[in-house]
């Protein structure tokens, strides 16, 4: 029983690996994900209900692991990610819940938790770009009338992009001198930026950093708590 139940269970991160994996591919080529993959995942976490050894402990699982749909409900109607993301971390509850190799602690928030830390990558990505630029002496911030606080701001949310593709704006005109915009982008609302020369945030599909935040869970558990517990 103990080997079927093995085999059930890593059958629930193959399959929940080559969901992330399809959903981030489409996402990168079009930006938009239609629900059908969703739907024929959470129909293919139905089924797995059947064939497991022990009923009533997946559905124990399901149940705790679904806790986090309206966390990413509320996250969406906020507009921090798009409702395909939240979709995607639903499905993922039912089909691979508490999924992961390693023997470090998992919640149910765990992949959403790693995702937020693993989006953080792109601060860094930004700041080098633009040190890199400065240090060749190049004025990225050439007609802007700012404080230097929001510029170097700006040196790690975005950087002067001369042909932007799917990103979003961060400077704005007033009058005849520009200005930096750091407000909000709803991630459904918000219109990709098509102007040259401009100063923008890359606009990276969340769904990348949730199938990256899954890996880790899978081969290291819950980043944040993990490490705290090598503290306590």
């Amino acid at each position: 029983m103990f080997e079927f139940l093995l085999d059930v269970y890593t059958i629930r991160i193959v399959l929940a690996m080559i969901m992330l994996s399809i959903a981030s591919l489409i996402d990168i080529w079009k930006r938009e994900i239609n629900d059908a993959l969703w739907i024929g995942f959470a129909a293919l976490a139905m089924v797995l209900i059947f064939i497991e050894p022990d009923l009533i402990y997946i559905l124990k699982n399901i149940g705790i692991s679904l806790i986090i749909a309206p966390v990413v409900l509320i996250i969406w109607r906020v507009g921090i990610f798009g409702g395909a993301d939240a979709l995607g971390l639903m499905v993922l509850a039912a089909l691979a819940p508490h999924a992961s190799f390693s023997s470090g602690l998992i919640t149910p928030f765990t992949t959403l938790t790693n995702a937020a830390i693993i989006s953080v990558i792109p601060i860094f990505t930004n700041a080098t770009r633009n040190i890199i630029a400065l240090l060749n002496h190049n004025d990225i911030f050439e007609g802007f009338d700012e404080t230097r606080s929001k510029k170097t701001l700006a040196i790690f949310l975005g950087y002067r992009a001369k042909n932007p593709k799917y990103s979003f704006s961060i400077e704005t005109t007033e009058g005849n001198r520009k200005k930096l915009d750091f407000s909000l982008k709803h991630a459904e609302k918000a219109e990709f930026c098509n102007t040259s020369d401009t100063w923008i945030t890359p606009g990276i599909p969340y769904i990348l950093y949730i199938t990256g935040g899954f890996v880790v869970q899978i081969v290291f558990g819950d980043i944040v708590l993990n490490t705290l517990s090598n503290f306590w």
